[in-house]
């Protein structure tokens, strides 16, 4: 039976987001503790794909899966899922919302409820959590282990673990959405659709001026569309970062192959994350003189130029 793993436990709106997936209905779900033991498991063989969490659209992209996917062996994003946020402060039964003096969550979730919390119990220390729903499940499970009285969680966490709702809807932005990926071992590419998206990281030769302008223009004046750009520290010295990008397109497109080549020759190093299908579905605007027939008329001349 195919297996995906997922960041877990049960009730995280990762695990959400790879029950709203279709090719993962009625293959094993497989919880993990963190993002790097998901994506542990896909590069050891034990499943087939990982879904994580990849960009929050109020706190920005999820450093852990960003870094894991920039280091150890490739991996590559087929598929994204894109979840709507709603929070909920959950507890054991009997709590009073006034009575609540810690509360445990993910980092992620706190940064999007910080506002309610200082409005509503600005007394309240925050506690650290490796995911929301295992910030429920804390309580809900015994409960004598938690070093906190209530929990920021999904509603389904609340409901699976017996906790009572004590605020609904607390997140500060109500139109708030994470968007997860399902990454595989590289294989098979996913089709070309007209809405795709590329993710790459890139690694400079050294740090000089206008090193990240000379890399940005192998996307400029090729007509292409990043929606996502991100810098991470390579770990390797102080100062030493690499570049983690979405662009709009398919590496099959030809002003995204020929964008790629480009870097090759500049970057130290490019890596590859896949090319899928955008979740929004919403086709790439591609001006005329950077579609693919133009690419192939400009290499067609040039032909004929070097055959004289």
């Amino acid at each position: 039976m195919t297996t995906y793993a997922y960041l877990g436990p049960a009730g995280t709106f990762t695990q959400m987001a790879l029950d709203a997936w279709p090719p993962a209905a009625g293959a094993e779900h497989r919880p993990c503790g963190s993002v790097d033991a998901a994506l542990t498991l896909l590069r050891d063989g034990e499943v087939d794909g990982a879904m994580v969490p990849i960009e929050n659209s109020v706190e920005g992209g999820v450093s852990a899966t960003l870094d894991a996917l920039s280091s150890g062996d490739p991996l590559v994003v087929v598929a994204e899922v894109l979840v709507p946020i709603t929070f909920v402060l959950a507890a054991r039964p009997g709590m009073a919302l006034g009575d609540v003096r810690a509360v445990g969550t993910h980092s992620h979730a706190w940064a999007q409820v910080r506002g309610w919390m200082d409005a509503k119990l600005p007394g309240a220390v925050y506690v650290p959590t490796l995911s929301t729903a295992a910030a429920a499940a804390a309580l809900g499970d015994g409960g004598g282990h938690a070093a906190y009285d209530a929990a920021v969680c999904a509603p389904v966490a609340a409901t699976d673990h017996g906790l009572q709702v004590l605020a609904e809807n607390i997140g500060d932005n109500s139109a708030a959405v994470t968007r997860f990926v399902l990454v595989s071992r590289p294989g098979v590419l996913p089709e070309r659709t007209g809405a795709d998206k590329t993710t790459l990281v890139l690694f400079q030769r050294d740090d000089h001026a206008g090193g990240l302008l000379e890399l940005l223009e192998q996307f400029a004046v090729r007509g292409i569309n990043m929606s996502r750009l991100e810098s991470r520290p390579t770990k390797d010295s102080m100062g030493s970062y690499c570049f983690s990008i979405d662009i709009e397109g398919h590496v099959l497109d030809e002003r995204v192959g020929e964008a790629l080549l480009g870097l090759k020759r500049v970057c130290a190093e490019v890596r590859f994350l896949g090319s899928y299908p955008a979740a929004h579905g919403t086709a790439v605007r591609v001006t005329p003189h950077t579609s693919d027939e133009a690419f192939g008329e400009a290499r067609a001349w040039l032909r004929s130029l070097r055959s004289v």
